[in-house]
């Protein structure tokens, strides 16, 4: 069971990033913990949303739900939470416990549109356009979260998660993002087929991106 909870305002990475939210969690039941955060790293990224913005995500594996959440709150009484399922179409490299990702990772916040169904927007993400999204970007990871259950009012409009991981030049080279090699006709290329893609299932449009810094925890009680 994952919960995935965004975040928001200043003085976040601190506590965030403190031992003492780990063993908060570890007491909880979690057993691995994920921070992502836009902090100076990832200043230069691109990044918008239509309400207000999202400044850090905490992925929590295996806690209870309720005590997790109560986590969550202390931290920002305001923060979205959400359960979800986990699907991982390119698996990021691994990296050392506690040590931030040599990378850019993009997180979206997918909204559903009114006209369409939750089958047939389910369907159109996940089996249609993953290829889509892996052909079209030089992603080297690419996580995909259908939200199973809203575990707050706030977020309720928020229908998928998607966590995708560029190389740190991706921030100000379109080339490096898309992966089209210093070729404009292909970058042009690349970015048409994908914003197309987006557009068929709602996500050309209303959607958080947030940039951010990973870093990923092993959670133990002892």
């Amino acid at each position: 069971m994952k919960l995935i909870a965004a975040l928001h305002g200043p003085g976040l990475p601190e506590r965030l990033l403190s031992p003492a939210l780990r063993t908060e969690l570890a007491r909880a039941g979690a057993s691995r913990l994920q921070v992502n955060l836009d902090d100076a790293d990832v200043a230069d990224a691109m990044r918008f949303g239509p309400g207000e913005p999202v400044t850090a995500l905490l992925s929590v594996w295996d806690a209870d739900v309720a005590a997790a959440l109560d986590v969550v709150r202390r931290l920002d009484a305001g923060a979205a939470a959400w359960l979800v399922a986990e699907r991982t179409p390119l698996s990021p490299p691994p990296v050392p416990d506690g040590e931030r990702a040599p990378a850019l990772a993009n997180v979206a916040l997918l909204r559903r549109p009114a006209s369409m169904t939750p089958e047939a927007w389910l369907g159109d993400w996940l089996e249609r356009h993953t290829q889509v999204a892996i052909d079209t970007q030089a992603t080297f990871g690419y996580l995909q979260h259908p939200v199973l259950e809203h575990l707050t009012e706030s977020g309720r409009d928020v229908h998928g998660i998607v966590e995708e991981l560029f190389d740190m030049a991706a921030m100000s080279d379109p080339h490096a993002f898309y992966g089209s090699r210093g070729d404009d006709a292909e970058l042009q290329r690349r970015l048409g087929t994908l914003m197309d893609s987006c557009a068929r299932f709602g996500a050309a449009d209303g959607l958080d991106l947030v940039p951010t810094s990973r870093y990923l925890f092993g959670l133990t009680t002892g």
